[in-house]
């Protein structure tokens, strides 16, 4: 293996809160030893004697390798006993592969993962690096190019190369080489939104919007019954431009950039006529006390207490989580209490469409000894049956279904059997490990309020199309993290001040877009829509 890549200085990126209940305390695990290629395991055959016995594998022949083989695996985990856990013993079991788990905490990961790259002594699987980072160890040989296996990998094949084939077009390198692994199928249609006080809409006679102006309507309904009170609160501060941004067409994954689907130009949301629309819509609120003069401001803590008592605000955006949340923080107290899931606000009246296919884990395989048998690993646990073992367990012996919902025995006195609680019993749902999760997981157990969210939306068909995954060469990738820190800074200040200030207006606005074209949003629009023609050309 080339080695002269370990002396670059790698900036790492870790996976910013995918799954808000994968958090935990806990200590790290210091990484074992690392084995050696075919290192020796128990002599005695650990095979299944049905390699069927374990469900749809998507094509591949379980044991996965031949005779006793041992790789290792760094993942962040505050598991300490992750290597004893029913996860690894049964990965053994079924591939006939030891892994040797590195685990560290969650909080130390990002450290450990720069010191053990920086050394050239490479995991067998790890994750972290960016895709642009992949891509310079990739090309001087450090991990696979894992569509070059793709013979032997047949559900990544399947997956990424024949039902997703924009995947290698977007993560790839110029040869078309791609050297991270995808997550397939994880997101759930709905993970935030704007939510309303049912219970006082009812109490009102307020029915939820259905549009912008019955929004405004409704907002104003509750300012005469609590004059006191401003309607809506909001605890993101400058991010609710963003979060708002989808309702008036310009949101996106690359937020302020997004992409035009009727022009088929990438454009800058924040000098666009429709951002503009937002804000006075926003100043508007604000001017009449519908909106929480506080809204850039605010904690959780203060705006947890404006939601949940005292009927100082009625309307939020946020996490689906909060709507069983914020009802058991104050059933006691107000039993009443009916946080629902609302119609998104704006005139397309959709809201964000959360992606199928995620490559920004970064979940690669280093170029070693073992490396087809890590890649194997990896196909497994993107099949079925794999997806089943690392996210929900094994059938019959860690859970049973019933009603379409698994229950665990074992937790049967846990209150709420969530992911981390898998994590903590069973080894399952490491981050870096779940590949393509079964949907019947918990994870997908929503709550009554958390199902009439996902309904209502599905129903409704309310999702803004998601934008191309454009491939970014390195030289423009640094021009976009230049121009993208001061853009993003301007723009948050003139967003904040157009809506406080009873000044601004059409002359500010004016001036605003020739700061913006100085700031380098005419710069940036031009990256994206000159990586749009590489990829429109590549996908011919």
């Amino acid at each position: 293996m080339s080695k002269k890549w370990f002396s670059m200085a790698i900036v790492l990126t870790m996976f910013a809160s995918l799954l808000a209940a994968c958090g935990g305390g806990g200590g790290s695990k210091e990484p074992a030893p690392e084995a050696g290629g075919n290192s020796t395991t128990p002599k005695e055959n650990t095979a299944p004697a049905d390699p069927n016995q374990y469900g749809d594998t998507g094509g591949l022949t379980l044991p996965l390798v031949d005779k006793p083989t041992t790789i290792t695996w760094m993942v962040p985990s505050d598991k300490t006993d992750l290597n004893d856990s029913l996860m690894a013993k049964e990965i053994e079991k079924r591939t006939g592969i030891k892994v040797n788990f590195q685990a560290y905490s969650k909080a130390t990961y990002q450290d450990k993962l720069r010191v053990i790259v920086a050394s050239g002594k490479l995991p067998d699987i790890f994750h972290g690096l960016k895709s642009n980072e992949l891509k310079k160890i990739g090309q001087q040989k450090a991990v696979v190019p894992i569509n070059e296996y793709a013979d032997m990998l047949p559900n990544f094949k399947k997956l990424y190369m024949e039902e997703n084939p924009w995947v290698i077009t977007s993560y790839g390198d110029e040869k078309g080489n791609l050297y991270t692994w995808p997550i397939h199928n994880l997101n759930r249609d709905v993970n935030h939104g704007f939510m309303y006080r049912k219970d006082v809409f009812d109490e009102l006679g307020i029915k939820e919007w259905t549009n912008t102006d019955e929004f405004y309507e409704a907002l104003k309904k509750l300012k005469e019954k609590y004059p006191n009170s401003y309607p809506y609160a909001s605890k993101n501060k400058e991010y609710i431009f963003r979060d708002w941004s989808y309702g008036w067409g310009i949101g996106g994954a690359s937020y302020p950039v997004y992409y035009n689907e009727s022009e088929k130009l990438w454009k800058f949301a924040s000098t666009s006529p429709e951002h503009k629309d937002m804000l006075d819509f926003m100043k508007k609120l604000y001017n009449e006390g519908l909106m929480d003069p506080e809204f850039l401001t605010d904690t959780q803590e203060s705006w947890t207490a404006k939601m949940t008592t005292g009927n100082k605000a009625f309307v939020t955006w946020d996490w689906i989580g909060r709507l069983d949340m914020f009802y058991n923080q104050v059933k006691d107290s107000n039993p009443n209490f009916d946080l629902r899931y609302a119609n998104p606000v704006g005139p397309t009246g959709n809201g964000a469409t959360l992606p199928k296919v995620d490559a920004n884990f970064g979940i690669t395989v280093a170029n070693k000894e073992n490396k087809e048998a890590a890649l194997k690993l990896l196909d497994y646990l993107t099949s079925p049956s794999g997806a089943t073992l690392i996210t929900m367990g094994v059938e019959g012996e860690t859970f049973t279904m019933e009603n379409d919902k698994p229950v665990y025995p074992e937790l049967k006195d846990v209150p709420l059997v969530d992911i981390s609680v898998l994590e903590d019993k069973y080894g399952l749902w490491i981050e870096g490990m779940y590949l393509n999760p079964d949907r019947r997981s918990v994870y997908y157990s929503f709550t009554e309020k958390e199902q009439e969210a996902q309904d209502k939306r599905l129903k409704a068909n309310s999702f803004e199309p998601l934008d191309p995954v454009l491939n970014f060469t390195d030289a423009e990738t640094a021009q976009l993290a230049e121009l993208q820190v001061n853009i993003e800074k301007a723009a948050n200040e003139f967003n904040s001040k157009y809506v406080l200030n009873k000044n601004y207006g059409d002359k500010e606005w004016e001036a605003w877009q020739k700061t913006a074209a100085a700031q380098g949003s005419e710069k940036m629009v031009e990256i994206f829509n000159a990586a749009q023609k590489r990829f429109e050309e590549a996908s011919k």
